[in-house]
């Protein structure tokens, strides 16, 4: 087994409502993903391997970052589907989505929660076979030789977080809502299992300057 650094996108289209809108940096997101390449150059950060999902947010921020390694697109590391799923969940359910940013604190636990148990019908992809996927492609890229560098989405984090902890779902839900756009999060091998070292690291935005830089939404 071998380290594996997740990074989160950066900072996508926030107004959007639906998925493919929102599947675009912002100019703040192409930013942030300049700062983090240019601190992984300053510090001589070493990785062999690039793996990023196929979403045009994932490919943008990787190029931003201009690591100089050729990446593996894999779309098992692709976001879920949130907006598509919030969109069936009030269809069906009459659950709207939020008008304001502090509405997503007890929305996005109803999403996870009602997808989980099987409760939106026509959800894009089953919640098991969302698991599935992502603990299948960690785990490949965790068999494989050399630091890895993975670019993905907060969602998918948040549930490798949990998969490793073996955390519920409001507790995947907390901590999706606290993961920063081209945040760092840091997985080791330890007893044979990847263990989390490091979570929510933004050392290239720890800047005074840059203290309005740090976005979740």
């Amino acid at each position: 087994m071998t380290t594996i650094t997740l990074v989160r996108h950066g900072q996508a289209n926030s107004g959007a409502k639906d998925e493919q809108s929102y599947d675009r940096l912002s100019d703040l997101g192409h930013q942030q993903a300049r700062w983090l390449g240019d601190h992984f150059r300053a510090q001589s950060t070493h990785h062999t391997r690039l793996y990023t999902g196929t979403l045009r947010r994932h490919v943008e921020t990787a190029n931003g970052i201009d690591c100089g390694l050729t990446p593996h697109r894999d779309a098992r590391l692709n976001e879920l589907e949130y907006f598509t799923l919030s969109t069936l969940l009030e269809q069906q359910h009459n659950i709207p989505f939020p008008s304001e940013q502090g509405a997503f604190v007890t929305h996005l636990p109803q999403v996870f929660s009602y997808w989980r148990d099987g409760r939106i019908e026509g959800a894009p992809e089953s919640y098991s076979d969302f698991q599935t996927r992502i603990e299948d492609a960690i785990a490949e890229i965790s068999a494989g030789d050399g630091p890895a560098l993975v670019v993905t989405s907060g969602g998918l984090i948040a549930h490798v977080m949990g998969q490793t902890l073996a955390l519920d779902v409001p507790a995947r839900a907390r901590i999706a809502m606290a993961i920063t756009h081209t945040s760092l999060h840091h997985f080791f091998p330890i007893g044979g299992h990847l263990s989390p070292v490091g979570f929510n690291a933004t050392p290239h935005l720890d800047h005074p300057d840059r203290a309005a830089s740090k976005t979740h939404i």
